[in-house]
């Protein structure tokens, strides 16, 4: 018994479409997880936060996130990306994310709203550049 090396992280973080949990630091060195909608670009995993956001001010600050991205139904399988992030406030390139985030999670038919929501000032678009993968199938097995 034991975990499995999972042969494509990218294809698990693909499909089927799944939230992901963020981990960042705050000011106090203390944790601060919250869930997440994403994409990939490349490796790069890609999202959206507002700047005033508990994780937006802690990845200004650190520049650094871990996220968590896992399969809840046996036999289980979760992948674990840990990097430093860019943030770009570039308004046409968050409007752009966000409007394909949304895509993603909540149908092209929505795309626009969603563009539009989240690609106003004050949002960012975070870039998590893999640094460390550790990424396992068939965990109950």
């Amino acid at each position: 018994m034991g975990y499995t090396d999972m042969q494509d992280w990218r294809a698990f973080l693909r499909s089927p479409v799944r939230p992901g949990v963020l981990a960042t630091v705050r000011a106090d060195g203390s944790a601060h997880t919250a869930p997440i909608w994403f994409d990939l670009d490349g490796d790069d995993v890609v999202f959206n936060t507002g700047t005033g956001t508990v994780k937006g001010k802690n990845l200004a600050r650190t520049g650094r996130a871990a996220l968590c991205v896992q399969d809840d139904q046996p036999p289980f399988a979760f992948a674990s990306i840990e990097g430093p992030v860019t943030l770009s406030a570039d308004l046409d390139e968050v409007r752009e994310w966000a409007a394909r985030i949304g895509a993603r999670y909540m149908g092209a038919e929505r795309a626009d709203e969603y563009g539009a929501r989240n690609g106003v000032p004050g949002e960012l678009l975070v870039r998590l550049t893999p640094e460390r993968v550790v990424a396992k199938d068939a965990v109950a097995d």
